[in-house]
């Protein structure tokens, strides 16, 4: 057992890997392990993606506070030339405005929250460029894993994305037959 993962092993060789979500645990006793997950945090969720953004604040996996928002950004076109450049560039721009607008909210919603905690979904790069922001530099510590794989950002991602970020990943291998 380390302070990120603990690994047990059954009887019939089955190994189970639990990766210790928030952690790292201080007491590295399964009972520990039980106290650590069932602690009650205040949890910061930013989900962003090129097109649309939600910030939500769970306490006691209550969504307590939260905002979805979304801004155009136009997809990609088979145009050529002079043509394909200034939708390159009107990408980028829209892109721009799309991520200033979810950093705008997680400025407001995020940052005074007193977070214990803060994951991230979406895209990777879009979540850099809104943590970038010098107002946040705050909850750069606060940021665990796991990284969210989610849709669109709306009020229903968020939710789910708060209960997917409080579940436990247990990755169980058996042992070979032969």
């Amino acid at each position: 057992m380390t302070p990120e993962r603990l690994i047990a092993t059954a009887e019939d060789r089955a190994v189970a890997e639990v990766d210790v979500p928030f952690g790292p645990l201080e007491e590295l006793t399964p009972a520990g392990l039980v106290a650590h997950v069932l602690a009650d945090r205040r949890l910061g969720l930013l989900l962003v993606r090129r097109g649309g953004y939600g910030a939500g604040v769970f306490a006691g996996g209550v969504l307590e506070a939260s905002k979805v928002g979304s801004r155009h950004v136009q997809g990609t076109t088979k145009a050529g030339g002079w043509s394909q450049q200034r939708f390159a560039r009107r990408r980028d721009n829209q892109a721009r405005e799309a991520f200033a607008a979810a950093t705008e909210v997680a400025v407001r919603i995020l940052a005074p929250a007193k977070l214990d905690v803060l994951v991230c979904g979406g895209d990777r790069k879009a979540i850099d460029t809104v943590l970038e922001d010098p107002r946040l530099k705050g909850l750069l510590p606060l940021v665990r894993p796991p990284f969210l794989g989610v849709a669109d950002p709306k009020q229903k991602v968020l939710e789910q994305a708060g209960a997917d970020a409080r579940a436990i990943r247990i990755q169980i291998t058996e042992p070979d037959p032969s």
